[in-house]
């Protein structure tokens, strides 16, 4: 069995992925059209604890990608009572983690995903969807939003950095 450096491991986990503020895939500069690659890819996407983002095999396995904006998109949302379920541009739903909405400088809404590891941006539709449950916050500037949900008033965060 051959083994490899650990500067030779760093060098093959340089993928050529990118994603791109839209959701679509590129390696090193043609964007990736095969859905259930697209769909494959999505679903590999992962965080390591350093915040590098990354497409993971397994625990050993994995190379990283360059994250434009989100790792994912919110594409809808769906209220049952006070609840909201999300469908997310992988093929997985999962209910909305209420207290991690931040809205971004362009007025774009992002939470986050898989346990708190990726970072979704919500599509016009699900915004719209969202926005159902969102009203302006008793505040001195009137420059806040919260969100009434799951019995709870969460206040929605302006949005710090990406998702790297």
């Amino acid at each position: 069995m051959v083994s490899l450096s650990p500067e030779r491991i760093e060098q093959l986990r340089q993928s050529g992925i990118r994603l791109d503020r839209e959701g679509r895939l590129w390696h090193e500069g043609q964007e990736v059209t095969h859905a259930r690659f697209q769909t494959a890819l999505r679903r590999w996407l992962d965080r390591l604890p350093d915040g590098r983002s990354i497409l993971r095999l397994d625990e050993v396995r994995y190379a990283y990608v360059d994250v434009e904006d989100a790792h994912l998109l919110v594409k809808s949302l769906v209220w049952d009572g006070e609840r909201a379920t999300l469908a997310l541009n992988d093929g997985s739903s999962e209910e909305l983690a209420y207290e991690t909405l931040e809205q971004g400088s362009d007025s774009a809404m992002y939470c986050t995903v898989r346990q708190g590891k990726l970072t979704a941006r919500f599509l016009t539709h699900a915004y719209y969807q969202l926005a159902e449950h969102i009203e302006p916050a008793a505040d001195e500037a009137g420059e806040s939003f919260v969100l009434n949900a799951a019995g709870a008033r969460y206040t929605i965060a302006p949005r710090a950095s990406s998702a790297g």
